[in-house]
């Protein structure tokens, strides 16, 4: 028997012997099996769902084409900004769109300013298309401008996009037609990493996109459980945002809506949609250490909403027992607690397992992930990609995926341990910081 077979044999004995069954047991059991491998399920089924309706479904015109504004957060894009009023003045859509895009720190943002200062619509070109530039002198932060938008916008659809965010001809028509149900208050878009072959943080990142984020949208929104509405691209009934009073303060201000427009749900039959046709293309942080402080502010913002601000809100009576137990699961335990319970693990095994032992056992995790996310990959350019040969370039990073999620996990634990320790929401970029101190505390 060669070395290394001697070696594999001995790490396997180890783990089946009396005590390291069961030491494997409960390393994989808790994290794995109880939960992440039932969401899958939902998620796989919702797909599956789906998949059967639109491939079953019978083609229907409709004459609804309600006024759309969209309003456009800028704040350092320089000329980008006019690549998406670009992308918004050949949209499809045969209604009325309202561009206003908002420049935040319009002082000391000339180049910006002077960006969409400069961009004409030429009415016999785009006709129904309306240009209605705001320019903030003093900066505000996001939500600021979105509710300064929210304020002159005479949609009866507003849309919250980003300044350097391109989209599909079709993604204001796709959007639009959910709106005809008067229960649905939002729609969810879907988002692809426009710069996904700058550099491997981007490409692993534009796998992540499509795998955990629109696919995992997909699966969920069959089930009416859609856990966000994307600040990057959105879409709201201006009705139902004016009588919740627009956008609040503080930070990761789409969860922070999307967990308000959820508390009427229950009281109000509500739904949110998500349309994997409307597409928007974005720039995803090309370094790592770029990626890594997006991550530091989002996964801390988590915890700073689910924990500190609408603890109070996640409660059945609003929510409506199908969206409550899902926050509980993905939001509370998934986003919130398996991070700590994977670093904990992964801190536990290399301290007290053998090498041997250590080197099977993780390897066994790592094939246990890596068969998830190739079904998940084949699932999805089978069912759900509309650019498949796009999309199967990146299954050359399929291996490295587990690999990317684990690194992700655990620098949750660092981001919510620095929104705990030093309320690091308060630190954000979003918004100056005069803004966020003077805001309510919780």
């Amino acid at each position: 028997m060669s070395p290394l077979m001697e070696q594999l044999y001995s790490a396997l004995a180890a783990l089946l012997g009396p005590d390291g069954l069961s030491r494997l047991f409960f390393m994989l059991f808790p994290s794995f099996l109880i939960f992440e491998l039932p969401m899958m399920i939902i998620v796989m089924l919702g797909v599956l769902r789906w998949f059967a309706r639109r491939r079953t479904r019978v083609p229907r015109v409709s004459l609804y084409r309600p006024r759309v504004s969209c309003i456009i957060t800028c704040y350092s894009e320089g000329l980008d900004v006019q690549t998406t009023l670009l992308s918004l003045c050949e949209q499809t859509y045969a209604g009325h769109i309202e561009m206003i895009p908002v420049v935040d720190g319009a002082t000391v943002n000339q180049l910006t300013l002077s960006a969409v200062r400069s961009f004409k619509v030429d009415p016999q070109l785009y006709p129904r298309r309306h240009l209605r530039p705001i320019a903030k002198w003093q900066r505000g932060g996001r939500v600021s401008s979105l509710n300064a938008g929210l304020s002159l916008a005479s949609g009866e659809i507003v849309m919250a996009l980003d300044g350097d965010t391109s989209f599909d001809n079709n993604m204001v028509s796709s959007i639009v037609r959910h709106f005809e149900d008067p229960a649905v208050p939002a729609v969810a878009g879907s988002l692809r990493v426009r710069n996904a072959w700058t550099s491997w943080v981007t490409a692993m990142q534009a796998l992540e996109y499509l795998l955990s984020i629109h696919m995992s949208k997909i699966g969920l929104a069959e089930w009416n459980l859609v856990n966000n509405v994307s600040g990057a691209f959105g879409a709201f009934r201006r009705s139902f945002l004016v009588k919740m009073g627009g956008w609040n303060t503080h930070t990761a201000e789409d969860l922070d809506l999307t967990l308000r427009i959820k508390s009427y749900f229950k009281r109000h039959d509500l739904k949110i949609p998500f349309e994997p046709e409307a597409v928007g293309h974005t720039d995803a942080p090309a370094s790592l250490g770029q990626f890594l402080m997006q991550r530091l502010r989002w996964d801390g913002d988590l915890f700073f909403l689910y924990i500190r601000k609408h603890s109070h809100n996640i409660n059945p009576k609003l929510l409506g027992w199908p969206t409550f137990l899902m926050i509980l699961v993905t939001g509370f335990f998934f986003q919130l607690v398996l991070p700590f319970i994977i670093f904990s693990y992964t801190l536990l095994a290399i301290f007290i397992l053998p090498g041997r032992t250590l080197l099977f056992l993780f390897a066994l995790i790592y094939l246990l992930y890596l068969v998830i996310t190739v079904l998940m990959f084949v699932a999805m350019l089978l069912m759900v990609s509309d650019r498949p040969r796009q999309d199967m370039a990146l299954g050359l990073l399929v291996p490295l995926f587990p690999m990317f999620m684990l690194l992700l996990r655990c620098w949750s634990v660092v981001a919510m341990l620095n929104e705990m320790l030093r309320r690091g929401h308060e630190e954000s970029s979003m918004a100056p910081w005069w803004v966020l101190k003077r805001a309510t505390r919780f």
